[in-house]
């Protein structure tokens, strides 16, 4: 049996689909499409076009942040708003190091070092704490400039704020300690790591205040705390004394 051709008039009726653009999808998809992406790729693909750069600037994108050194912090590349969750800046290299050397004993060359960032950090808390007030989880590593005033600033102004760790944060002191039982009272997590001014009396006093908290301290109360400048001038001199009294015993 012979089969027959398809009719002309059939397939006229047979259209091709009608091709979607990336830019024709609703806010909603494309915001959890850029969801996948890191803070440059997504920075760069809302430079393609104006739909997609109106995407990039929804505070709806950004609820988590992720710094990992200073220059991501000068850049323009995200935005902040009321839909922050959670937010760190973690600075792992050996610029960490300077900053952690108290202040009196730092050269001019890491004085000059330190002078191009101190400020960055505490000038980034202060405009969350103004724009992003349903923080939930804040990490600070390695950010030897920020006090006990801008941790405080951040408890006060971010009150659901459930999760904070603190990991050598040199300037950090028992200040905080004790801002966190009069202001944290949506926190459950609590670490001060390698916080070389914090106290064991201070962490006990937060144990005390708020059982209800889960407070680590990695060996925070246990390391060698700051000294003031004069206690530190006087040590050359008393080295030099006892060197002398092993030279001669």
């Amino acid at each position: 049996m012979q089969l027959s051709t398809m009719d002309t008039s059939t397939t006229n009726l047979i259209q091709p689909a009608t091709d979607l653009t990336i830019t024709q999808l609703n806010q909603e998809c494309l915001l959890h499409l850029l969801s996948y992406l890191d803070k440059d790729s997504c920075r760069s693909f809302s430079l393609t076009c104006h739909r997609l750069r109106e995407v990039y600037l929804d505070p709806r994108l950004w609820s988590l942040l992720l710094f990992r050194s200073p220059s991501e912090l000068r850049r323009e590349n995200y935005v902040l708003g009321p839909s922050l969750r959670y937010l760190a800046v973690t600075w792992h290299s050996s610029r960490v190091k300077v900053c952690n050397i108290e202040d009196w004993m730092k050269n001019q060359f890491q004085k000059d070092l330190c002078s191009k960032h101190e400020s960055l950090v505490s000038s980034f808390l202060e405009r969350v704490c103004t724009m992003c007030p349903n923080l939930l989880s804040l990490t600070l590593s390695g950010c030897g400039h920020i006090s006990d005033q801008e941790v405080i600033r951040v408890l006060q102004s971010c009150s659901r704020l459930r999760s904070l760790h603190l990991e050598n944060c040199v300037r950090v002191t028992d200040l905080t300690l004790q801002a966190l039982a009069l202001h944290g009272a949506a926190l459950h997590q609590v670490a001060v790591d390698f916080c070389r001014n914090v106290t064991q009396a201070g962490l006990e006093m937060v144990r005390e205040r708020r059982p209800d908290v889960n407070l680590t301290a990695e060996r925070s109360a246990w390391m060698i705390p700051d000294s003031k400048p004069d206690k530190r001038m006087q040590l050359p001199l008393r080295r030099s004394l006892m060197q002398k009294v092993l030279m001669f015993s």
